[in-house]
């Protein structure tokens, strides 16, 4: 498929890009170049390759764009094509002490495929493909570059047809490298589960050029603690995931729709609660308070719930069976019209208002967190009124985009505008909102992410949200990657490549 199109676009060939975050960076020698090039993975310093490598869909960057600046260009983007190039080009970068940022579609939101200290851009979208399916074990073997619509279309080609079941907001620009390195999420995870849940094993190229695989061979293990998972979501700090073996299902026979509207936003949730409480699982789960309501589905006096399931006919007839009678007008829900579900469908990837957005000055972005259902009522005040209190903002909303058995993830929108042509304001407000839902969170103990990841801008958060387990992780990058080139300046951890901007 084609590469992705950045959210909004840079003249390198202007000659007047800069990099922003202004962090140390590494030399790239011109020999290690030439070593790297002997692998046979493709090496481009030129001003256009730099500058694309040198962001992804952080929202902030788009205001810095339209200054014609990036956040941190790379000396060299190098694309292999395989896991041997993967070793080769990890291997002589960590005997030259060169950085490496491993990224592929580069659509998170968080900073994470940002080359922080320069050095190497390992662009895995040239190691791609469904390399074996076992339609018998419902497994499908990987390669970490494919990006999400070659993944479904492979997979439906096979025999009667399969799914991975994963649709994130992103799919048309991520990849399932991407989607393990972040631990992500798709749309209809009530239903299939999270990446790390479909995950069974990996292929990963560590930060000396070392390749390990973990687990997959069997459903389940107890071979000692799960490596796997000790990958999944370590955004290329502690090696570079090159092919994964996941768990597929045949695609779905049949599906169904509902849509409910309730007076409070925790009634709705009190709702989602139950139908996951009593065992069912319906793909889509989604809650919009009024505010959102109104902005997506023009229904502002109410907070929305819409359901989507696909299944097997009586699996699906039972589940539907439970959310009707949890929503039923006995628990305050009125029924609206399933066509509000549609709706949904056809505007869930739209994110074509944000770069207009921000070029118009309104700064604007979204804080996925997860919590307990005990929690969530409250986080959900505190944080829009949090947002809401600072000095500047034109909105803060939410929806509940997530649901499973014990808790779900409150998915927090916020805009704000201050003096005309003041980029300090921007950054400073950006940062403001970003502290403010964090501090709500760690508060009421629920994790700061859900399924952005940490990437740069929530790296300054980690610590305090693991704890003591932060030590762990710094030990575990202190084994893996001892020379500190894999992703630096990414996590809170220390690098030897100076301290790490936006912290």
């Amino acid at each position: 498929m084609t590469e992705p199109t950045p959210v909004t676009t840079i003249d390198a060939a202007a000659g007047a890009v800069t990099d922003r975050l202004g962090a140390a960076t590494a030399a790239v020698p011109d020999e290690l170049l030439e070593r790297i090039a002997a692998s046979g993975a493709g090496v481009r310093t030129d001003d256009e390759a730099r500058a694309e490598a040198g962001r992804d869909w952080w929202p902030i960057a788009i205001d810095w764009a339209v200054e014609g600046a990036v956040p941190q260009r790379p000396a060299a983007v190098v694309r292999p094509t395989s896991t041997e190039q993967v070793a080769a080009v990890l291997a002589a970068c960590h005997a030259a002490g060169v950085p490496v940022t491993p990224a592929a579609g580069r659509s998170g939101v968080c900073g994470g495929a940002v080359p922080v200290h320069g050095g190497v851009a390992l662009d895995m979208t040239a190691d791609a493909g469904v390399r074996r399916v076992d339609e018998t074990s419902l497994t499908a073997d990987v390669r970490a570059g494919t990006f999400g619509p070659d993944l479904e279309a492979a997979l439906g080609a096979v025999g009667t047809g399969y799914t991975l079941g994963h649709w994130p907001q992103s799919m048309d620009l991520s990849t399932v490298g991407g989607w393990l390195a972040c631990r992500g999420a798709g749309q209809y995870s009530t239903r299939y589960g999270k990446i790390e849940d479909m995950v069974l094993g990996l292929e990963v190229v560590l930060a000396d050029g070392r390749t390990v695989r973990t687990e997959g061979a069997a459903p389940r293990a107890a071979t000692g603690p799960n490596l796997t998972q000790l990958f999944v979501g370590s955004e290329g700090t502690l090696g570079v995931i090159t092919e994964a073996r996941l768990r597929i299902h045949p695609r779905p026979a049949a599906q169904d729709r509902r849509a409910f509207g309730f007076a409070t936003f925790e009634a709705g949730l009190e709702a989602c609660r139950m139908i996951l409480r009593r065992g069912a699982t319906p793909a889509v789960v989604r809650l919009y308070d009024r505010t959102e309501s109104g902005r997506n589905f023009e229904q502002p006096d109410t907070n929305l719930l819409v359901v989507l399931d696909e299944a097997d006919p009586e699996i699906l007839a039972a589940t539907m069976a439970v959310v009707d009678a949890e929503c039923s007008p006995a628990s305050g829900a009125a029924t609206l019209d399933p066509a509000l579900v549609e709706r949904w469908l056809s505007h869930r990837n739209d994110v074509s208002a944000l770069a207009p957005l921000w070029r118009a000055s309104v700064v604007v972005d979204t804080a996925e967190i997860a919590g307990p259902w005990a929690a969530l009522p409250a986080l959900f005040e505190e944080v829009v009124g949090a947002l809401t209190a600072l000095e500047g903002t034109l909105a803060a909303s939410a929806h509940q985009s997530h649901a499973y058995l014990d808790g779900a993830c409150l998915y927090f929108t916020f805009g704000g505008r201050g003096p005309e042509g003041d980029a300090a304001w921007r950054e400073d407000y950006y940062r403001r909102c970003w502290d403010a839902v964090t501090a709500a969170t760690l508060a009421h103990g629920a994790a700061i992410s859900h399924h952005h990841g940490i990437g740069l801008n929530r790296s300054r958060f980690l610590p305090e949200a693991l704890g003591t387990g932060f030590e762990v992780l710094r030990g575990l990058k202190a084994t893996f990657d001892p020379a500190g080139i894999l992703n630096p300046g990414k996590f809170g951890l220390p690098s030897p490549f100076g301290p790490a901007p936006w912290a």
